[in-house]
């Protein structure tokens, strides 16, 4: 409180960024007329050695003589051809670099670089701390050439999770709950909704969502494409929002939240086994299918497929895994595997409470049995 009893006003702060010159008088003109900000201050009057500009959301302070390395400004505008003249990079009198780049360029997709992976729990991978405090493990280390990414999240200690309202830059993004619960809470979708084993969510390209609460022991499998990606924090929008538009589209693609309590099985493409469909082919206009697989009745046949990315994750029980021109390997709960399009393998000896989880892209393709 002031003297006076009236609350203190806040103080005032500003920061800046420091870049050096040797002649002050060349950089005025760039920045003020190349890089279109504004010159706020300059001094001393009679031979200037500082200059302070801002714009784009930048303050910085430009000084004589200053220690720092001239350093590289990256400038982003939905109009790259219409700013500095259509110059992609420039060189400040300075020697500032300046890089213009697309404000939002598209998601660039890279070809499948395909190969035969196995990824055992048993071989004690690391993992990884990332986002949020969230554990991670890589359980495509190659990432197919930067297609996809597939990793086996956990949070040990339940309770609230430090996360913010953020969205991704993606193609297509999977969330299958394989232990524990979850507590999401989706752009346009309501309130907070709850994930629990079996259960999964497909988060449509930006999308604006946040991670709520976690049981003790959670664990997740997260799904990407392409495998690097942006996230960004949304620090305007509050979740839930007022409205619920269950059948709002993000370029082509709709939230799914599939409940396994609810799910119906058929007989699989594969002879052998059965499956229950997550509806997510459907809703992502084929971009992406997912199935839930168990055993059924006799054994398995060779097979070959067409699909550009076959992923499997063995969530219970156990099988051998056969493929051509290679070892057989025996897996079990916690093991994934990639299969290339066009290579035979069989899924031999599954145990009777075998349980996969298979993600394919594109999520309409051919199986032939052998």
């Amino acid at each position: 409180m002031s003297d006076t009893g009236m609350p203190a006003p806040e103080a005032e702060i500003r920061a800046e960024i420091r870049l050096p010159t040797h002649e002050l008088r060349a950089d005025i003109p760039f920045f003020t007329r190349v890089l279109k900000m504004r010159l706020d201050s300059i001094y001393p009057a009679d031979s200037p050695e500082v200059a302070v500009f801002s714009g784009h959301g930048l303050r910085l302070r430009v000084e004589k003589g200053a220690p720092e390395a001239p350093g590289t400004i990256r400038i982003l505008t939905d109009d790259p051809d219409g700013f500095a003249g259509g110059a992609r990079e420039l060189t400040a009198p300075n020697g500032t670099r300046v890089e213009i780049i697309e404000l939002n360029p598209p998601l660039v997709l890279p070809p499948t670089q395909h190969a035969f992976v196995v990824r055992r729990l048993a071989d004690q991978a690391p993992w990884i701390i990332g986002r949020a405090g969230m554990q991670y493990r890589d359980l495509i280390p190659s990432r197919l050439g930067g297609s996809i990414i597939a990793s086996h999240i956990r949070i040990p200690d339940g309770g609230p999770v430090p996360d913010m309202v953020h969205f991704h830059k993606i193609g297509f993004q999977l969330i299958f709950c394989y232990k524990g619960w979850v507590d999401v809470v989706y752009e346009d979708q309501g309130g907070p909704i709850r994930l629990t084993a079996g259960d999964c969510f497909i988060q449509p390209p930006e999308i604006r969502h946040r991670v709520l609460e976690a049981s003790d022991g959670i664990e997740v499998i997260e799904i990407g494409v392409p495998a690097e990606h942006v996230t960004e924090i949304d620090h305007v929008m509050t979740l839930p929002t007022p409205q619920r538009r269950p059948d709002r589209e993000w370029q082509g693609q709709r939230f799914v939240h599939n409940v396994a309590a609810s799910a119906s099985w058929a007989p699989f493409r594969i002879p052998g086994f059965i499956a229950r469909d997550t509806t997510i082919a459907t809703n992502t206009k084929g971009v992406a299918g997912v199935q839930v697989i168990r055993r059924g009745e006799g054994a398995a046949p060779w097979a070959r497929h067409d699909a550009d990315i076959l992923f499997t994750f063995v969530m219970a029980g156990g099988l051998t895994l056969e493929g051509e021109g290679k070892e057989p390997f025996r897996l079990s709960a916690g093991d994934a595997f990639v299969t290339p399009p066009g290579m035979a393998t069989r899924y031999a000896d599954p145990t009777d409470d075998v349980e996969l989880l298979e993600v394919a892209l594109p999520g309409t393709f051919r199986t032939e049995p052998l």
